[in-house]
């Protein structure tokens, strides 16, 4: 099943790590490590096979893809064998990426986006095509009444209006092209009542947010085990250090607020409780696309006897986010392929703040994306070959 990874920041280092590892499988030039799809319980899943992806996507920069790429191999992030390897494959996906549309209203950017995603699907023939949101993070969005339903919000786009945030307007266009979407941030994205209706009133799903890969995937799983053993944690507090664009980004007051309460949503969630301490992230340069997170945890033991913990993550935050927006797009693809519509609660594993009233402890959201696979095994016409 040719499927189409659309991908919204296209250019940034998520994608290109992205495309660069998918196009080295495809090459038998790398292994899946990393992919949780390639895991035996995702066997005969209906799942796009890797080397089926076909990528395209939106961004507002212009640096060329093989520059990007040169750039990684510069940094440590991807092999420079690989970019050397690649060289004309990279050439060949810089025809399918597009600039974000800039001129008029949000409703002429919103049909352009969506016209983009048509031609890239009739173009290759795709059977499905899933839109990935890897763009940077926007502020949290300034509620408004359009939001909260599908005809206010259209009625207030063919009146010029600007109702929606970036990362929103590129899930508005994704539904309108019969797309699936996923926000790989912490950004609005689809996580709005109108956009909902949309997504069920189209027959597509949508799965987000704020992909999980260092701190937090640690904080899910040592979380449920202070829980199970009855030790009340007291005061859980992080650092993390990042660099690159995306730490230049969470430098600003505003993506920097919507970052860190995704961030500790896991510990309210998990522990039934909040605990003092706080989550900071701060902009060191010199980490380039790496980053570093401390984490102190105080915790009350049997008689009142006052405990600690502590643990350091160093983690390439691209290299541990691509084989993961890869994993998304082969189960959302599948997911609509099967009839799903609406949010993907089953795909809470992958996210800090996940879609839908769902468990945040790491081993209960590993289950129910197992059964979600028994599922899409069992759906009508897939007759469960392994893949």
């Amino acid at each position: 099943m040719t499927t189409g990874v659309w991908l919204v920041g296209g250019r940034g280092s998520v994608a290109v790590t992205s495309l660069i590892g998918a196009l080295a499988m495809r090459a038998g030039l790398a292994g899946p490590t990393g992919c949780v799809t390639e895991l035996p319980e995702f066997a005969g899943a209906a799942l796009p096979a890797l080397t089926d992806l076909v990528f395209g996507g939106h961004d507002v920069a212009s640096v060329p893809l093989v520059k990007k790429a040169e750039s990684l191999a510069d940094a440590g992030i991807v092999p420079a064998s690989l970019v050397r390897a690649l060289d004309e494959e990279l050439a060949l996906a810089e025809h399918e990426l597009r600039p974000v549309p800039s001129e008029g209203g949000q409703a002429e950017a919103a049909a352009q986006m969506a016209a983009d995603l048509t031609a890239f699907r009739e173009r290759h023939g795709l059977r499905r095509v899933v839109v990935v949101n890897v763009a940077t993070t926007e502020p949290v969005v300034t509620p408004n009444p359009a939001h909260a339903d599908l005809d206010a919000l259209e009625a207030e786009l063919s009146g010029g209006g600007a109702v929606l945030p970036p990362s929103s307007l590129a899930a508005y266009a994704a539904f309108q092209a019969g797309c699936s979407f996923v926000d790989f941030t912490p950004s609005t994205g689809a996580r709005l009542p109108a956009l909902d209706q949309l997504a069920l009133q189209r027959a597509v799903p949508y799965a987000g947010h704020d992909g999980k890969t260092g701190e937090t995937l640690v904080k899910s799983v040592l979380a449920p085990m202070f829980a199970m053993r009855n030790l009340r944690v007291r005061t859980w507090s992080g650092t993390n250090l990042l660099g690159g664009g995306d730490g230049a980004n969470l430098a600003e007051p505003g993506p920097n607020a919507a970052k860190t309460a995704s961030k500790q949503k896991v510990l309210q969630e998990t522990l039934g409780y909040l605990p003092q301490g706080t989550t900071r992230i701060d902009y060191l340069e010199d980490l380039g696309d790496f980053k570093t997170a401390w984490d102190l945890v105080m915790f009350e033991g049997f008689l009142g006897r006052s405990m600690r913990m502590e643990f350091t993550w160093h983690g390439c935050d691209s290299a541990l986010a691509a084989p993961l927006v890869l994993d998304l797009a082969r189960l959302t693809s599948a997911a609509h392929e099967a009839g799903y519509s609406g949010a993907l609660t089953e795909l809470a594993f992958f996210f800090k703040d996940p879609l839908g009233a769902v468990p945040h402890g790491l081993a209960d959201q590993w289950r129910m994306l197992c059964d979600f696979a028994d599922g899409l095994r069992d759906a009508p016409g897939n007759a469960g070959e392994p893949k």
